[in-house]
């Protein structure tokens, strides 16, 4: 039986990627999203649409829909980005960002924890944005402050779900040229993903609850 992976954020950019290389490589791919895309509906997986993460009644009727099926990898990659500082606060914004960044990953999680096969593996996609020590310039405030709850999230999950055998990973993809953040960066979404694939590979319980740079780097809380 080939291995079951499931995406959140899958329509397009980092998410859509994932979708493709773990489809090439052999596995059951399932795209989580609110709206699928021609480029999805292309690689012939399975796609659930209408599905707003950061909705509980749209995480349960996901949750439902895979009652039964097992799942080896779970890659919470659904998320927003906006910046707000002293000089343009909004408050809204840095809710939305919570909802999504930092709850919708926990409660997906939540809700597909009996899915989880022993052995299986948890990725949150964060940011070094979320990081502490690495912010030297400030701003970006409810997207540093999101990611920085889903880093501690993380790590929490991580200690829970080690004697169920299943790992957690904090990654940051690096700087991905996506239409979040108007096609800026320094590395395109196949290159992210592709790195991102290598470090779920080298997962596992010793180094479970730990945050990586995509490139291989460990990463400063």
């Amino acid at each position: 039986m080939n291995k079951h992976v499931v995406i959140t954020g899958a329509n397009r950019g980092i998410g859509l990627e994932l979708c493709r290389q773990y489809s090439q490589q052999g596995y059951h791919v399932t795209a989580v999203v609110r709206k699928s895309s021609r480029e999805l509906e292309a690689l012939a997986i399975d796609v659930i649409p209408n599905i707003d993460v950061s909705r509980e009644s749209d995480v349960n009727t996901f949750a439902q829909q895979m009652r039964g099926r097992q799942i080896d990898i779970l890659i919470n990659n659904a998320g927003i980005f906006s910046n707000e500082s002293l000089a343009d606060m909004n408050f809204d914004r840095i809710e939305a960002q919570f909802a999504v960044n930092a709850v919708a990953p926990v409660r997906v999680t939540h809700a597909l924890q009996s899915s989880l096969i022993t052995g299986a593996k948890v990725a949150m996609v964060t940011s070094r944005m979320g990081s502490i020590a690495d912010n030297g310039s400030g701003a970006y405030i409810g997207y540093r402050m999101s990611k920085a709850t889903l880093n501690a999230a993380g790590v929490s999950l991580a200690h829970e779900f080690k004697p169920r055998g299943v790992a957690v990973a904090l990654l940051h993809p690096g700087f991905v040229q996506t239409e979040m953040v108007n096609y800026a960066g320094d590395i395109g979404p196949d290159v992210a993903a592709e790195r991102l694939i290598k470090r779920i590979d080298e997962l596992n319980l010793s180094n479970t609850g730990t945050f990586w740079h995509s490139s291989g780097d460990e990463l400063p809380w």
